[in-house]
């Protein structure tokens, strides 16, 4: 693994897969479990995206509970001559508005690689009326990374982590 995790290195004894070998075992990740996805990111002029499932029904009750107000997303695009699959990192802020996320234009946008890790939890009466946890999360950007990164190297190709420059 790179510097804080933004490249990881197959082992050079795999057999390097096809790029859409690759793809399909980078969208085999998708779960109704996690609380990420992997997406076709054609409209966007890449491969692939990954994201928190922030407009899922299923998560984003969860995801306004926590006050999460950023939205991760990384980028990939496949290099099939190096066996590389080229990744870059972007948040966006994220308005709540009645319990519904809307993207909104953020004054900063971040593009590069990050690691951030956001966790809390509510306290207040519950049904039995006594004080207890009313919900706890933890949302770290290794849990979208890190599958995707072994999916990589699984296949015999690198994970390269961009932060400068073009994918």
């Amino acid at each position: 693994m790179g510097l804080f995790g933004f490249g990881k290195k197959s082992n050079k004894n795999t057999l390097a897969l096809s790029a859409d070998m690759v793809r399909q075992r980078l969208l085999e990740l998708n779960r109704d479990t996690a609380p990420y996805q992997i997406i076709d990111g054609a409209s966007q002029n890449v491969d692939l995206i990954a994201e928190w499932k922030i407009v899922d029904a299923k998560w984003y009750e969860l995801f306004a509970k926590a006050n999460l107000t950023k939205v991760f997303r990384i980028y990939m695009k496949f290099d099939a001559d190096k066996h590389q699959v080229r990744a870059k990192d972007e948040e966006f802020t994220v308005e709540w508005r009645a319990g519904v996320p809307s993207l909104s234009i953020a004054a900063s946008k971040f593009q590069g690689q990050m690691a951030s890790v956001e966790f809390g939890a509510a306290y207040a009466f519950t049904e039995e009326l006594k004080p207890g946890m009313v919900y706890k999360y933890r949302f770290n950007t290794n849990e979208i990374k890190k599958p995707i990164q072994e999916a990589i190297a699984a296949c015999g190709w690198d994970y390269k982590g961009v932060a400068f420059g073009k994918l």
